[in-house]
């Protein structure tokens, strides 16, 4: 008779064992990189050899798409909504012209202290979007970036107001390479940066604690209650989402060397959801997809149409609404899907 606890528990172990074993074989396998991405990145660098009369879209593809990824990593995986993700994006502007202008024409530092100086901001009102509903956390973001906007607005003194931030000229890339008039080391310095950030999101996402988000996502009261720490899972994704907007911003500023209150203006908040909603969310490479997709499409239609681009890109939005964004979304999600099928085999 006093056997038999001891069988229940080495048998409950090695189940747990063995449960153990699954996990850890399953989240190797959703970690590991896809074919598609690696595709993705060839073609990014293969651009820069077969276009090199479009560097500067490219380059503007590469920011766009490195702050929708940022906004991804919350909406996708946390399921928060902000309309406010500008803030950090505009700050991270403004930060790397001040360093450029002030103290350290670097890039790269200019580019971690912009990416530093939006974390914080990320953490500090983080805790404003953990209690409500969806609506409630849209009207605080979409508030915390018309207060940051109105702030650079008035601070004419050190962000030069509504006539904008110039006067400066970033270094060479760690002291090596120059800005060049082409904008052929500015895209490749943005697609570097893309790349770092993409991974780094992407260990984060398909991770147990991009796992946790997902779970926090779909029900957030069953999380708690299974001993996931919701509070701290949100604060943490916030705020490194915040970092990659606030290098996005740099980058922008570094390679244009200007910057001024249009990036924090709410419309930049309204193009990158609708960069997400055309690529999809929950797998950081939809902001990549629809960031070339929305430019692209918005200088083809800005040429054609000089007056009335806007009309045909609100006319996308409305179908995307209408049809149903997973149905148009199928031609991005089949080629992933059928590839990610044959490498679980």
């Amino acid at each position: 008779m006093s056997v038999l606890p001891q069988e229940t528990t080495v048998s409950a172990n090695s189940s747990t064992a063995a449960a153990e074993t699954r996990a850890a074989k399953l989240m190797k396998r959703r970690s590991r990189i896809r074919f598609y991405e690696i595709i993705v990145w060839i073609a990014a660098i293969a651009a820069y050899f077969l276009l090199p009369s479009k560097m500067l879209i490219l380059t503007e593809i590469a920011i766009l798409a490195l702050f929708a990824v940022s906004l991804d990593l919350v909406l996708g995986f946390a399921g928060i909504v902000s309309l406010g993700h500008t803030a950090f994006f505009g700050l991270g502007a403004y930060v790397a012209g001040l360093m450029a202008q002030h103290y350290f024409a670097e890039p790269v530092t200019g580019l971690i202290v912009a990416g530093v100086a939006s974390g914080v901001l990320g953490l500090l009102t983080s805790f404003l979007i953990l209690r409500g509903s969806d609506l409630t956390r849209l009207m605080t973001t979409l508030g915390i970036g018309l207060m940051m906007a109105e702030v650079a607005n008035q601070m004419a003194w050190l962000t030069g107001g509504a006539d904008g931030l110039s006067g400066f000229s970033p270094g060479p890339i760690l002291g090596m390479f120059e800005f060049d008039l082409f904008g052929k080391v500015g895209y490749l310095y943005c697609v570097g940066v893309l790349f770092i950030g993409t991974m780094i999101m992407r260990r984060i996402a398909f991770s147990p604690f991009g796992l946790s988000l997902k779970a926090i996502k779909g029900n957030s009261m069953r999380s708690a209650m299974v001993a996931v720490p919701a509070r701290k899972r949100i604060v943490t994704a916030y705020t490194v989402a915040a970092v990659f907007a606030g290098m996005a911003g740099a980058l922008l500023t570094q390679t244009t060397a200007f910057v001024s209150p249009d990036v924090l203006a709410f419309h930049r908040s309204a193009d990158v959801l609708l960069v997400l909603v055309i690529g999809g969310t929950g797998y950081l490479y939809g902001g990549i997809f629809g960031a070339i997709l929305f430019t692209l499409v918005k200088d083809w239609l800005s040429v054609i149409t000089p007056q009335y681009w806007m009309f045909y890109i609100g006319m996308l939005l409305v179908i995307l609404v209408l049809v149903g964004r997973d149905r148009l979304s199928r031609w991005v999600e089949y080629l992933p899907e059928r590839l990610s099928k044959k490498e679980d085999r």
